[in-house]
Parts: C-alpha cells; structure tokens; sequence
C-alpha cells in the first residue's frame, strides 16, 4: 500500500476509551492519580485499543539499521564497520536490545533497512548501502524516503496482524544522531548548537566538528521545514525513514508505537508532521542524554517517565518502558478497589 492511501487509513484514537481507563484506576484504593504517568500512559494504551478492558499482551521491537554517509565528516568515533558488529550481535540474539526483550519476553525484529554490509540474520528491506554525505549534498531521494516510510508501516501491519499489541520503534546505524540531530534543527527551528550533542562519546574537537556539519548540511540543501519527507530525504538516513513509517503504520492499523530515544523521537516528529493524529498513537519511553531529546519530545508535548541518561539506541529505552507499563496493568487489573474496602474514592 503507498504511503497515501496508510495515511486515509488514520483514525482519532478512542477517547472514552482513555476517559474510562481514567476513571477505572481513580476507583483503585491508592491516592487518586498517585502512579502519574504511568497512568496517562496506560490510558493511552487503551484509547488505541479502543477500549478499557486493556490487554497488553504480545510486545515486540522492530530495530532499523542502516548507514549514513555524513560519517566520513568524522561526527562519530566510529564508522559502518561498528554498525556491521552491531546488526551480526543483533542477529545472534546478544545484542542489548535483544537480551532486555528477552527478559520481558518481546522479540525483536531487526531490519536492514539500509547498512553498508549485509549482515546473515537481519531482516533484509535493503534500499541501498548507507545514505549520501548530507554535508555535501541530500542524503537520498525523496522516492527513496517515501519507499523507506511505506516499509516502515508495513512492517507495523505485519506485526499487529501477527497478534502484537505494543510496539517499541529503534535504530542502529553509526552517524545517525548526527541525522536526527539536523531533521530536529529544521523541525524545531533551533540553532545546530542547541541540538547537536555528543553521541556515542564525542571529544569537544569531535562534538564541533558534529555541529559544522550539521549547519552545513541545512546551508548545503535548503530542506523545506513544512514538507517533512523533503526533510528527510535531504537531512535524514534511512533508519529515521523507516521509523517515521512505523510510527505513521502504528496510527493506520491500530498499534501504540514506544518511542525510544532522540532519534525515534525524530522520526516520530516527521510522522506527526505528516499527519496529527499519529501522535494518539505513540507511547512516549524516556528522555536521553541527547540534547535534541528533551526539545523533541516538548514539541509533541510528551511527558516520558524514565530519565536515565540513556543513550544506547536500539530501542532499548523503549523496551525498558515494557515491563513498567506491564506493572501498571497488573494494578488496573487486580488491586483492589475503594468498593472492596467499602470506603468512597
């Protein structure tokens, strides 16, 4: 399916739904709204649901991977053979990512989507080897973007038909907080300087180097900050692509999207440009150490509940939000209520 006719397919999220999951845990025998956000998070499970019996169930991660040609202005450590080491320990089940799903019992799904080498055990949505050098010139077609989008959604509507009701959205892909970081810029209207930070552990010669590139980038290709998919084709890697595409499935076909850290919020940000009722859809995970991160996730007007200072990719911070939402149901589940107790709310 092209990517207009997903986005006809996008509906409001249910609200009575989210009003009565609201209300049922007020009725729970704890102070009234004392579990926070986990409690508006909750609620918007349901709203997608679209209803209050709420039934988390199977939960999976699907993980793009893909390369970006902005590394070879030295913005990272590390170059393509990292994300090559990266996408064979993913495929083996070790990486982190994999193992913290493992021990919420989630599966992972990881696509190449985009890497330099092809790795025996990814997933393979290859569309080409790595992305163009933004500083120089646009990352990739807009065709290119819009393919790498409609791969991202039906990637979404594989999995719900397989019976998944929570989905975390991450990456992996050496030079793509440099990406993110330029989209985020365009998107937010914000100076490079305010959005670009250090990564996988940038030196301060390496973090100025990160910013340049950035700006240059901007400078290079003109992106059109109301077109999106203008945004990332010129700015973007494939990985944010297809994440933005995932996102944008989430809202079509009915499944709530986690969101993971500065780069999956960059691509969730593309997605709600996109279209506005995508942001119904996205279960919001933690803040990042990035910069970027806490702008991003002002703009959608999230309020994310953990704040770890993580910034390992892969969706791993949006897996760790799986078993804390699990904790959550089980109270709107099964504690007890103020008609047990005989007591008024």
């Amino acid at each position: 399916m092209n990517l207009e006719s997903i986005l006809k397919l996008i509906k409001p999220a249910d609200s009575s739904a989210y009003d009565e999951c609201i209300r049922r845990f007020n009725s729970v025998a704890k102070p009234i709204g004392s579990l926070g956000g986990l409690e508006t998070l909750l609620a918007r499970v349901a709203a997608i649901h679209g209803g209050p019996d709420i039934d988390i169930g199977k939960k999976c991660a699907l993980v793009f991977c893909a390369d970006n040609g902005v590394v070879s202005e030295g913005v990272t450590a590390y170059d393509a053979k990292v994300t090559t080491a990266i996408g064979r320990i993913m495929a083996s089940g070790k990486s982190s990512v994999c193992v913290m799903a493992q021990a919420c019992g989630a599966q992972v799904f990881a696509v190449d989507i985009g890497m330099r080498d092809t790795v025996d055990g990814l997933i393979d949505r290859k569309l080409s080897r790595g992305t163009e050098n933004i500083a120089v010139g646009r990352a990739m077609s807009r065709e290119t973007a819009i393919k790498a989008i409609e791969i991202g959604a039906d990637f979404v509507r594989l999995r719900q038909s397989e019976g998944y009701r929570l989905i975390a959205v991450g990456e992996t892909g050496m030079g793509n907080t440099t990406t993110a970081s330029a989209v985020a810029s365009v998107l937010l209207n914000r100076p490079a300087a305010e959005v670009v930070g250090r990564g996988a552990g940038l030196s301060d010669e390496g973090l100025l180097c990160k910013r340049n590139a950035v700006e240059r980038a901007i400078a290079v290709n003109r992106p059109n900050p109301d077109d999106p998919i203008d945004v990332i084709a010129k700015l973007g890697g494939l990985d944010i692509a297809a994440m933005a595409g995932a996102f944008i499935g989430g809202a079509a076909y009915g499944a709530p999207m986690a969101m993971d850290g500065v780069i999956s919020a960059a691509a969730a940000l593309c997605a709600v440009r996109m279209e506005s009722l995508v942001r119904d859809y996205i279960i919001p995970s933690h803040i990042s150490a990035e910069p970027a991160s806490g702008l991003l996730c002002g703009e959608l007007r999230f309020e994310p509940v953990l704040n770890a200072g993580m910034r390992l990719g892969e969706g791993a911070g949006a897996v760790a939000l799986f078993p804390v939402l699990d904790l959550a149901a089980a109270v709107y589940r099964n504690a007890a209520t103020f008609d047990d107790l005989n007591m008024e709310e």
